[in-house]
């Protein structure tokens, strides 16, 4: 049985993927539905990620406009507040990357540890 090698936290693939010409999903649009999630704001998780909200707004618009539903609900502010919640839909992408990027990285172990050595990194 052939041992995998132990790479370093850092290394990590994080794949972007092109459906078509109109769909791109990546870490960042991830990252974001992510914080959303967390959130429940789309400003707090904007914050959090360190993105201006109006860079955040653009991006969770792109995926409601390029995908077959929305992937998050809003609701305006107001005596009750405002909101934002995932839709099953931002839900299941999130978790479908995170399958996608778990299986690219375990699959790619000894190419990046290779990248490590080369880049003059030691990997554990």
């Amino acid at each position: 049985m052939t041992k995998e090698p132990v790479l370093p936290h850092a290394v990590l693939l994080r794949p972007r993927i092109y459906i078509g010409d109109s769909i791109a999903i990546g870490p960042g649009k991830i990252d974001l539905l992510r914080a959303v999630g967390a959130s429940r704001s789309i400003s707090a998780a904007a914050r959090s990620l360190d993105v201006p909200y109006k860079r955040a707004w653009l991006l969770i618009d792109s995926l409601n406009k390029s995908l077959a539903s929305t992937v998050m609900d809003t609701a305006t502010g107001g005596r009750g507040g405002g909101g934002a919640s995932l839709t099953e839909l931002g839900k299941k992408l999130i978790a479908a990357y995170d399958t996608l990027e778990q299986r690219l990285n375990a699959e790619a172990a000894a190419e990046l540890k290779a990248l490590c050595e080369l880049a003059g990194t030691p990997s554990r």
